[in-house]
């Protein structure tokens, strides 16, 4: 019999990270070995460790982790991409005998992972065409075009988000249509365990703003200035995360230090709730409450039942 597969679900600052660390490891006192396997778009990403609030090396130390540092920040990744080297992994620990606990991300990437879900093809002379559009006039303006085009699915697009945008034309100019919402909760994979952080949107809300200007007293902006360096730039996915592209306006002269901290602030808060509504809308995660010191036992509890 396989191990079930723990998902963990929240928004950001929940505490998800914390909890699935100690989820494995009173999982592996109690006789059945268990690591962590990322979702998370950004966490693949070497030298990104400030701005994704990556867990500590005493953290990846107590557990193994997989799907960490794999990619260099020029490299691009796509829900594509880890979709499939996350459920590579799944497959391998599962078949040692290993309960792998799987931590999001966004409620997109985890969704990908665990349930029924085909992407449509991809063309690359069509989305390079895209992709020197956006170079020319920018995300803003190809999103105006998407809105015109596909109203509902670009509603749902952060207009800044130009890899998504020139995605979503690629699409639709190869399918004719585009699906702003998810396919139905039909698991592709077996014996899975869901849980979601519930937390108060006002604490949440603080945890970020605090997280947020944790991360600027820890080095952010050295931190990207080092990556720009490395190539940040030329990365269409690593560029486009919350912080690092808001450092890189700061760094450009375009918006100051102070109001790139607070833009980063914001849009972490908006993705957030975003994430949670996600979440909310699948009926088959348990919901429990952010920070309760029982949750580890519980979900333990509920893998070792399952385990017989």
């Amino acid at each position: 019999m396989l191990p079930p597969l723990v998902v963990l679900n929240g928004p950001t600052a929940s505490g998800k990270s914390s909890l699935a660390i100690r989820v494995a490891q009173q999982l592996t006192r109690r006789g059945h070995p268990s690591e962590i396997v990322n979702a998370d778009s950004m966490l693949v990403y070497r030298g990104m460790d400030i701005g994704t609030a990556k867990p500590t090396v005493a953290e990846l130390a107590a557990v193994p982790h997989h799907l960490v540092d794999i990619l260099d920040v020029t490299q691009t990744s796509t829900v594509a991409d880890i979709q499939a080297l996350a459920r590579e992994v799944i497959a391998r620990l599962r078949a040692e005998g290993i309960v792998p606990v799987l931590v999001g991300g966004s409620a997109l990437y985890v969704h990908a992972i665990v349930d029924d879900f085909d992407f449509p093809g991809s063309d690359p002379q069509v989305r390079a065409r895209h992709e020197a559009r956006l170079a020319e006039v920018g995300p803003y303006a190809l999103h105006a075009e998407l809105a015109q085009r596909a109203p509902e699915a670009a509603a749902s697009m952060d207009p800044g988000n130009g890899r998504r945008i020139v995605r979503a034309l690629e699409v639709l100019e190869l399918t004719g249509e585009l699906r702003p919402r998810l396919p139905q909760w039909t698991y592709a994979l077996e014996r899975v365990l869901q849980y979601g952080l519930e937390i108060d949107r006002e604490v949440m809300d603080r945890r970020i703003n605090e997280r947020v200007d944790q991360m600027w007293s820890d080095g952010l902006v050295e931190e990207v200035r080092r990556l720009e360096e490395q190539g940040l730039r030329e990365g269409l996915t690593a560029s486009r995360a919350l912080g690092y592209r808001q450092v890189l306006a700061h760094l450009d002269g375009e918006v100051d230090e102070h109001t790139a901290r607070e833009m980063t602030k914001a849009g972490t808060r908006r993705f957030a709730r975003k994430q949670l509504g996600w979440f909310r809308r699948d009926p088959r995660v348990v919901w429990l409450p952010a920070g309760d010191p029982s949750s580890p036992e519980r979900i333990v509890d509920d893998v070792c039942q399952a385990l017989g």
